[in-house]
């Protein structure tokens, strides 16, 4: 059985929704940022980034992990890429062009909007601008996700998805990544394609028993 390693409100939450949509069974086990945590280090601390058994995991002590028999990965889009290739299914590569566009999009994401919008998540969605920088910081990553995020709106109002014309893990990959700048609703009003296509995503049943994982997390 797989193990996914990381609690839901982490990247690991993009390996959980994969694993829904594919009808996969796994195993959660909810190891939490050491940086969550008063002292990672005490006696009693949670299973979490800093405890040996999961460094011995990911020497960059850093969530998610993913194991597969034999098989250990980090990085997330390694890993949701890695079984939509072995699992297959309407979500996964249908030919080798299908599977470079998946990578394609998904890389992009990664590099092109996910710095960004990191940002808008930590002092935008969650309310904790402090300062003038702040403010500053918040504004200029919505200017630059400007460009990138015209890209992937023009494709989609052209396409309806990213790939195939289907929801794939390309699909899933960029909505995860697009999920941390969903609060700023002057940034994405901009974007009609691309919201109408991020809500059908987010209104997908695996994505609610993900999204319900994390909820529980922090009830």
């Amino acid at each position: 059985m797989l193990t996914i390693h990381g609690v839901a409100r982490s990247r690991a939450s993009r390996i959980i929704w994969l694993c829904h949509e594919l009808g996969l069974p796994f195993l959660h086990r909810p190891v939490i940022q050491a940086y969550r945590l008063a002292d990672a280090s005490a006696e009693d601390a949670p299973p979490n980034t800093r405890s040996a058994d999961f460094l011995a995991l990911s020497p960059a002590g850093a969530v998610p992990v993913l194991q597969d028999g034999d098989l250990t990965l980090t990085e997330s889009l390694a890993c949701t890429l890695y079984l939509a290739r072995k699992h297959g299914g309407p979500i996964g590569p249908q030919d080798a062009s299908e599977d470079g566009l998946m990578m394609q999009w998904s890389f992009y994401a990664a590099t092109a909007i996910e710095p960004d919008a990191l940002t808008i998540l930590y002092l935008h969605n969650r309310g904790t601008l402090q300062s003038a920088e702040d403010t500053g910081l918040v504004a200029e990553a919505a200017t630059r996700l400007v460009r990138p995020l015209k890209v992937v709106d023009d494709h989609l109002a052209l396409h309806g998805h990213l790939v195939g014309d289907r929801f794939t893990v390309a699909d899933l990959n960029m909505a995860e990544v697009l999920r941390y700048a969903q609060g700023h609703h002057e940034l994405m009003g901009q974007f009609p394609a691309l919201q109408a296509w991020l809500t059908a995503c987010q209104q997908r049943p695996a994505f609610g028993a993900m999204s319900a994982a994390r909820e529980a997390e922090a009830a």
